[in-house]
C-alpha cells in the first residue's frame, strides 16, 4: 500500500482513518478539502484543483481521504489501494453532528484554512441522500479497478479491526 484512496460519506470518518494510517504507515496524507477550499469557505476553480490534484497524484506515496465525484476515476487510476467506507446515512450524520457539537467555529486539520465548522442544512440533506446517489457508482467504479486493492468498511468497528491489522 503506497497511494490509497479512501472514499466514503462525510461523517464516515476518512479523515480520521487517512490520519491514523499516514501515522502508522508514513505515508504523507492528502485531504481533498485543504485542495478545494480557500478561506472563508470559497472554493478554487475546477482547473485549479485539477491542478493541484495533478500534482499530487504524480506523487509515488499517498494516502487521500475526499469523495469529488468529478474526479474519482481520475484517482482510481492512480491508486493501488481504495478504502470504502460504506456506512449507514445514520452513522454519518452522528458523525457530522459530533463534529458540530465539539467543533464548531474551529478549523478542522484536514479542511481548508479559515473555513471553521458550520452546520449547514445542505450539507445534511446531501449526507441523507448520499447512499441512495452514489453507493451503486461508487460499487460499480471499484468492481472496474481490478488493478488497486479494494477494502470496504462498513461500520467504526470495522474501521478500527482494519487499523489494528495494519
Amino acid at each position: 500500500m503506497e497511494r490509497i484512496l479512501i472514499i466514503g460519506c462525510s461523517g464516515s470518518g476518512k479523515s480520521t482513518l487517512a490520519r491514523a494510517m499516514g501515522e502508522k504507515l508514513q505515508l504523507p496524507v492528502i485531504h481533498l478539502d485543504q485542495l478545494w477550499w480557500k478561506p472563508g469557505w470559497e472554493n478554487y476553480t475546477k482547473e485549479e484543483f485539477d491542478e493541484k490534484l495533478e500534482a499530487v497524484l504524480q506523487e509515488s506515496r499517498w494516502i487521500m481521504d475526499g469523495n469529488f465525484r468529478r474526479t474519482l476515476p481520475k484517482r482510481l487510476e492512480r491508486c493501488d489501494t481504495v478504502i470504502y467506507l460504506d456506512f449507514p446515512r445514520w452513522a454519518c450524520l452522528r458523525g457530522v453532528l459530533h463534529r458540530v457539537v465539539t467543533g464548531y467555529g474551529k478549523v478542522r486539520p484536514d479542511m481548508g484554512q479559515g473555513c471553521p465548522e458550520r452546520f449547514d442544512w445542505e450539507f445534511i440533506k446531501w449526507i441523507w441522500n448520499f447512499n441512495q446517489e452514489n453507493r451503486k457508482q461508487n460499487y460499480d467504479m471499484l468492481a472496474r479497478t481490478r488493478h488497486a486493492e479494494t477494502v470496504i468498511l462498513k461500520n467504526r468497528r470495522e474501521v478500527k479491526r482494519f487499523l489494528e491489522s495494519l
